[in-house]
């Protein structure tokens, strides 16, 4: 297979995916009003707070964005039988999975970039390493949406990925420091922590939003990231090949 066709191959499925799936009126619209409905949640709550919240509610955002649909693209897929023509195509499993991911990337980095705009504009949130904070939002776009898909393919029924994805989903956010500093968990948690690829996704973007400091620097939760990232797509090709068997 030459490069070419492989690269048509996953811009031919990523083409499809977003205009069967994800650029729907209520995928978008709901795409929209989830950042505006978590924000003011957290605003009623915490008026004053938010600017140190709100590097933890983009990738809240971004979890969902991600996750969400990836899971139930692919899951439906799999379902009707159209993932299985396209595993007939003339194109590798891993450039299929590529296009896939790619889908459930955009969508999310549409719903994470409604958060960065109100964050922003409305709560005055400064970016004050733009290429740390942009390089940090793709790699966890990627990784969640790589995640959303090994979910995908290890289970038939799109309620069961909803729920697998839940169980995934709910800790990340509980345990990745937006709530509760990482420092102040007990011991068991602080290790579970960073075995989570959105608690060095977080720590990354605060760093690129306040110039905080951490146990690890920048380049060390960007690093973190990229291992998480090649993980969960090794794991993903994995599992769909032994499904496929």
């Amino acid at each position: 297979m030459s490069l070419r066709n492989e690269l048509s191959g996953i811009y031919y499925i990523l083409r499809k995916d977003l205009q069967a799936y994800y650029f729907k009126p209520p995928n978008i619209s709901w795409g929209i009003l989830f950042p505006l409905v978590l924000t003011l949640a957290f605003l009623l709550r915490n008026p004053t707070g938010l600017v140190e919240l709100a590097p933890g509610l983009i990738a809240m955002a971004a979890v969902f964005g991600t996750t969400s649909m990836e899971a139930i693209v692919i899951t439906f897929e799999r379902r009707n039988g159209a993932f299985e023509r396209l595993l007939m195509a003339p194109i590798s499993i891993r450039s299929l999975l590529a296009g896939k991911i790619l889908g459930g990337t955009i969508f999310g980095g549409m719903i994470s970039g409604v958060m960065v705009l109100i964050t922003t504009t409305m709560f005055g949130m400064e970016i004050v390493d733009p290429l740390l904070f942009l390089g940090t939002l793709i790699l966890t776009l990627l990784t969640l949406s790589a995640l959303g898909a090994l979910v995908a393919v290890s289970v038939t029924e799109v309620f069961e990925a909803q729920t697998l994805s839940n169980f995934f989903r709910f800790p990340m956010i509980f345990l990745c420091g937006v709530f509760i500093p990482i420092e102040a968990m007990p011991l068991v948690l602080q290790v579970v922590a960073h075995f989570l690829p959105l608690t060095y996704s977080v720590n990354a973007l605060r760093m690129a939003t306040t110039e905080a400091s951490g146990l690890l620097g920048p380049l060390a939760n960007v690093g973190a990231m990229v291992v998480f990232l090649f993980l969960m797509l090794a794991a993903c090709e994995r599992v769909l090949k032994r499904s496929l068997k």
